[in-house]
């Protein structure tokens, strides 16, 4: 009872708020993709419009009124005192009454069950909504499959003034869901709105051109970004960006500033002269896929894949691994290095039946230190993996040049390292439980 009253004062909060200020607002939604793509459209508003968006990915019932609204979200332990969410109503009432400070809202938006994102449906209308992906991930919460996911995903459609959608990544069969016929799309391999490569590489800067129904010819810019997802992010923003009427001047310039995200796709100086690919914050097998397309495209000496397991996929786990696995080409990876269950089991033994040299862990840190041993000068490793009971972010840690660039990693709060310590300990007994029974 207590967390219902506590969701029916937010939102009455936020109504107030949409009603008093008439703020425009843009969601991202989507099964990947959706922090990078809500950072490239605040990047391509720059400037032309007052923004804001919550750092990180607080997208839960309880947290989204409060990163609308730009409200710190309480601290873990202090969430069930009644006394914390006083102290954030007080702040919602002082944000209400406030002089207008933002132009454009941008939040995401997630979901692991049907109905989640109809509770936003209540009391939020969106300008404009920006679907990523449909592909697998939190597939425990969906037993109806990607089909169930796609009509989740399209909640929010009919209550959006408009709706832009991945083309590449969204199956056409899904964009029957949406419950509007103001529609547009994005891409690469296709869309309304389209970038495509003219030269460049992952890790010197990608030269492209954007095209659009705006445009009387292409638009060229030079994005420092790595692999053709984190391309269609920024093509995603541009899209946003020329339907608000940003000047394209201004436009290129601002997406040109736009960079990787801590823990997706983030490249970091390593050991030995290495370049480290840091993509820990998550994993799903359409975004597993992608990043090693990205470290096949880059010329190095040694290319190194640290792969971890994928969570939340339910039925499509085992699958799912395999596929990644065999995605693994021997003649692109030196090693492949896996860590938790899941993938030391399937993703592995797949990388393996391909030729692909293996070496499994149970921690991240084990397969860091591993990693490190085995690197050579100038090498390229790609570290990539699920956040609960995964944590590659360690692996990456291990291997930094600088160690001071761990404060460009994800979960790296105090927070979050007790919970990593927790699960280090617990891993800790659970392997000297293994050797008394042997």
């Amino acid at each position: 009872m207590f967390k219902q009253y506590v969701q029916w004062r937010l939102e009455g909060y936020i109504k107030k708020y949409f009603k008093k200020h008439h703020p425009t607002l843009i969601v991202v939604v989507g099964s990947v993709g959706k922090t990078t793509t809500k950072t490239a459209i605040a990047t391509a508003l720059a400037g032309r419009y007052r923004t804001q968006l919550e750092a990180g990915n607080l997208n839960t019932p309880l947290s989204v009124p409060l990163a609308l609204m730009g409200v710190k979200y309480p601290p873990t332990e202090l969430i069930h005192r009644r006394s914390t969410w006083r102290q954030v109503f007080r702040a919602m009432r002082q944000r209400v009454k406030a002089p207008q400070g933002v132009d454009v809202i941008i939040q995401e938006l997630g979901t692991d069950h049907p109905g989640a994102l109809a509770t936003y449906a209540n009391y939020l209308s969106p300008d404009i909504m920006v679907l990523t992906a449909v592909s697998p991930e939190h597939m425990e919460g969906f037993p109806g499959g990607l089909d169930q996911v796609a009509r989740e995903e399209f909640t929010l459609s009919g209550c959006s003034g408009l709706v832009i959608v991945g083309n590449d990544d969204v199956d056409s069969r899904f964009v029957n869901y949406a419950n509007t016929g103001n529609l547009t799309s994005y891409g690469i391999d296709g869309g309304q709105y389209q970038v495509d490569v003219i030269g460049g590489s992952p890790l010197a800067g990608y030269e492209v051109v954007f095209t659009a129904p705006e445009l009387s010819q292409p638009i060229r810019a030079v994005l420092h970004v790595v692999g053709n997802h984190m391309l269609k992010s920024a093509c995603a923003a541009v899209t946003v960006g020329l339907r608000m009427g940003v000047p394209v001047s201004e436009l290129v310039a601002n997406i040109e500033k736009f960079r990787p995200v801590p823990g997706r796709m983030n490249p970091l100086p390593g050991r030995r002269n290495s370049t480290l690919i840091d993509d820990t914050y998550n994993s799903s097998p359409i975004a597993a896929i992608a990043a090693l397309q990205t470290l096949y495209q880059i010329e190095a000496p040694q290319r190194v894949a640290i792969l971890g397991t994928m969570n939340e996929l339910g039925n499509y786990a085992l699958s799912a691994h395999q596929q990644v696995g065999s995605f693994c080409d021997p003649a692109m990876l030196d090693w492949v290095i896996t860590i938790g269950d899941m993938a030391n089991q399937q993703l592995a033994l797949a990388a393996r039946k391909n030729g692909c040299q293996t070496r499994t862990f149970a921690d991240p840190v084990s397969a860091g230190t591993f990693a490190s041993q085995v690197l050579k000068e100038g090498a390229v490793g790609l570290i990539k993996g699920s956040q609960d009971r995964v944590y590659a972010e360690e692996a990456t840690k291990v291997l930094l040049r600088d160690s001071d660039d761990a404060a460009k990693l994800v979960r790296q709060d105090e927070e979050w390292q007790k919970r990593k310590q927790d699960w280090f300990t617990g891993l800790g007994k659970h392997d000297e439980e293994e050797l008394e029974e042997e």
